[in-house]
């Protein structure tokens, strides 16, 4: 309404000053015209500039994630930095556990994404802030402009359990690279068997009359613990670099 009231006014303006002839009448409501004009002028870059007659509103969703890495032994939260500064961040997850496709947080420097670990339901709490107009008269001024329901930035709390691991997208791709090695690999399954055995006799120490299905469990078990720890080792290497 305000746009339409600044266009009226300048018409008055212009319809006062040229058409009527009683020139004290014509100079006042031109004067009265152009008060109007320049306060609608006012008003509006307050609206535009300094959000008058707006309020900021949030609102808040929940979104349960999934792993976007392919093992499940080994959960993972990718983000990819944006810009060279690595000031902010886009966070890769699945939406559920069977889908094809990754979702990602909002690619904006508006954005905020916070890691917390939970022992909760892996999830993002997602705030995002609007402006919208603090009631129906700031609405009909100034519904017009645009300014209404306007996003000014959201944060994503990024609820992780303990065993997820955050790595960006360069090292989860070392990470992969640096496993799937042969040398790795060779390097891994002489310490690993030697550290099997190491538990095996150990438990046996201990159990002399362990049977052949106890025996295996142990193994499992210790290949397992091996496995692990081999891994956050290297996710600590990868980290440090």
């Amino acid at each position: 309404m305000i746009v339409i009231t600044l266009v009226i006014c300048v018409i008055l303006a212009f319809v006062f000053y040229v058409y009527l002839s009683n020139r004290v009448l014509a100079n006042s409501l031109t004067v009265l015209a152009i008060i109007g004009l320049l306060t609608s002028i006012f008003f509006m870059v307050k609206n535009d500039h300094d959000h008058y007659g707006l309020h900021n509103v949030t609102t808040a969703s929940t979104q349960k994630i999934y792993s976007a890495s392919p093992s499940k032994q080994l959960p993972m939260m990718i983000y990819q930095p944006i810009g060279s500064a690595n000031k902010h961040q886009v966070y890769v997850y699945k939406t559920s556990a069977n889908a094809k496709k990754t979702s990602h947080t909002a690619a904006k420097v508006t954005t905020k994404n916070v890691i917390k670990r939970t022992t909760g339901d892996n999830r993002i709490v997602t705030k995002k802030v609007h402006r919208e107009y603090k009631n129906k008269l700031y609405r009909f001024w100034f519904g017009l402009s645009g300014n209404g329901h306007k996003y000014v930035k959201e944060t994503n709390t990024i609820y992780l359990n303990k065993n997820w691991t955050v790595l960006s997208a360069t090292q989860a791709k070392q990470l992969q690279k640096r496993a799937s090695s042969k040398a790795y690999q060779a390097k891994q399954k002489t310490a690993a068997t030697a550290y099997v055995k190491q538990q095996v006799m150990a438990a046996m120490m201990k159990n002399p009359t362990m049977s052949a299905a106890e025996q295996k469990k142990v193994t499992q078990q210790a290949a397992a613990a091996y496995q692990a720890k081999a891994m956050q080792q290297l996710i600590k290497q990868i980290k440090a670099e």
